[in-house]
């Protein structure tokens, strides 16, 4: 999602060749080392799921709105993901850049407009929430080290 969103953006703007062709090398890898420190958070301190204490400790019947996938909590993936990618948007379009995402349309989703790349990335990671997957704790943290991660990646030379 966050590839089709940059590459709505490049087609949207005109870039050439090698603008768009940094932008998406910039997007994959950190996505690709989002991914990688997101999982390591997962494994490393392994966090239940809130469908797992809620059934425990409050109600035994209570489901969440989406599926719960089948791995730790802590860190968010959509957090640390969007987050990275966010950051990554931000150092080559501008900061406060509003946007439209229409890349989900053709599978009945609505199309959503924000005012900043952020923005998005804080509502993707806000929805896991409140889907009942993710604690608020693994969407923050997840937030931080999705920006970090898409500020190492445009620092370097490019």
């Amino acid at each position: 999602h966050n590839i089709a969103i940059a590459l709505q953006l490049i087609s949207q703007k005109g870039l050439k060749l090698d603008k768009a062709a940094t932008i998406l090398a910039q997007g994959g890898i950190a996505l690709n080392e989002a991914g990688i420190i997101c999982w390591k958070c997962k494994y490393k301190y392994s966090y239940l799921r809130p469908i797992t204490y809620i059934r425990k400790n409050i109600d035994p019947n209570w489901t969440p709105l989406i599926a719960t996938p089948p791995f730790p909590s802590y860190t968010s993936g959509h957090s640390t993901f969007s987050n990275s990618m966010a950051e990554v948007l931000t150092a080559n379009f501008g900061d406060n850049v509003a946007f439209t995402d229409e890349v989900n349309t053709k599978y009945g989703f609505s199309v959503r407009s924000f005012d900043s790349f952020y923005q998005a990335a804080e509502e993707a990671a806000l929805s896991r929430f409140y889907a009942g997957i993710h604690y608020e704790f693994d969407n923050k943290e997840g937030m931080v080290c999705g920006r970090q991660i898409g500020k190492n990646v445009t620092a370097l030379k490019w």
